[in-house]
């Protein structure tokens, strides 16, 4: 068996496998080989095995890219492909984050049996989901919902709605996109009034950071509009200290030479929101523009909610 011309490693989940797969054959056609000369290594995390509980409760972000940065280390592999919004705002020493490809539709859709919109449910019908965000912006939206946990992957948590354990749930459409199960969504959230997840839609390419041999094959495979998005999305986090313990929504898109950018945090009960947006317009080092309009806006919100926003519910 020949050796591979690059290793990919890859959560072993259904998604992750479908979205890596998808990645490896763009690469493979853009670097002009098979994509069989691309090898995939799934690799089990530690967010894989958490399925009892909130992952806030066992680490929060990392725990999705953990044992890939290992193996990436190690050299056990020779990149890896991540969702962008499970990458920590800062990586290991030795890792980059070398590449963005093109980005899918950000935003979240809604999933319901009887309903086509999160306005449509009655009083009291539950949400379920495991996101933090979108319990809170649910709670701002509609506090006369309830909302309950809905982990598992995108299959388990459709099963739960049929049998009636939750009356709706929120799922990014590129998930449901990736795999072939986009007809599920009732409806798709207007990112005005319920921004996704920072960089929800994107995904993440790894590398070791002296990797040059690596890093050359991946440059060609650079999404420059995606890149300046995720930039001014990972400084708004950056600047809010975001985790899995605090709601954040953030969303920027490239328009010919403007950036707009939308984000805002909320309280957990959804009590309290606040949020800033700007368009600016991009010239020059566009990625370096994008980073400081995500750090200005989420320094606003710092000054503006104070301890508030640090406060652990």
């Amino acid at each position: 068996m020949s050796t591979p011309l690059l290793r990919i490693g890859a959560r072993g989940s259904k998604l992750s496998l479908a979205q890596t797969g998808q990645t490896r054959d763009r690469l493979a056609a853009a670097m002009g080989a098979a994509p069989e000369a691309l090898e995939i290594i799934p690799i089990v995390t530690s967010g894989d095995r958490i399925q009892d509980r909130r992952l806030i409760e066992a680490g929060g972000k990392g725990l999705f890219t953990k044992e890939l940065d290992e193996a990436l280390l190690d050299g056990r592999i020779d990149l890896a492909v991540h969702s962008l919004k499970d990458l920590p705002t800062t990586l290991p020493d030795g890792i980059t984050l070398a590449c963005v490809p093109e980005r899918e539709d950000p935003r979240d859709a809604f999933v319901c049996l009887s309903a086509k919109t999160i306005e449509d449910l009655p009083a009291g019908a539950i949400i379920g989901t495991a996101s933090l965000r979108r319990q809170a912006q649910t709670l701002y939206i509609r506090p006369d919902l309830g909302v309950i946990t809905l982990r598992g992957n995108v299959e388990t948590r459709l099963a739960k709605l049929g049998e009636g354990i939750a009356d709706a749930t929120f799922l990014a459409i590129a998930g449901l996109t990736r795999i072939g199960l986009a007809q599920h969504a009732a409806s798709l959230i207007d990112p005005s009034a319920m921004p996704p997840a920072a960089c929800q839609g994107a995904l993440a390419i790894t590398a070791r950071s002296d990797d040059t041999r690596v890093l050359d094959q991946l440059a060609a495979f650079e999404n420059a509009d995606a890149r300046v998005e995720i930039e001014a999305e990972r400084a708004f986090l950056a600047a809010l200290d975001g985790s899995c313990r605090t709601p954040i929504g953030a969303l920027g898109r490239v328009q010919g030479d403007q950036l707009a950018f939308i984000g805002e945090t909320l309280t957990p009960d959804g009590t309290t929101r606040w949020r800033q947006q700007e368009t600016i317009t991009l010239s020059g080092d566009r990625a370096a523009l994008a980073r400081a309009l995500g750090a200005r806006l989420g320094q606003r919100i710092r000054d503006e909610a104070g301890d508030a926003i640090l406060t652990d519910h």
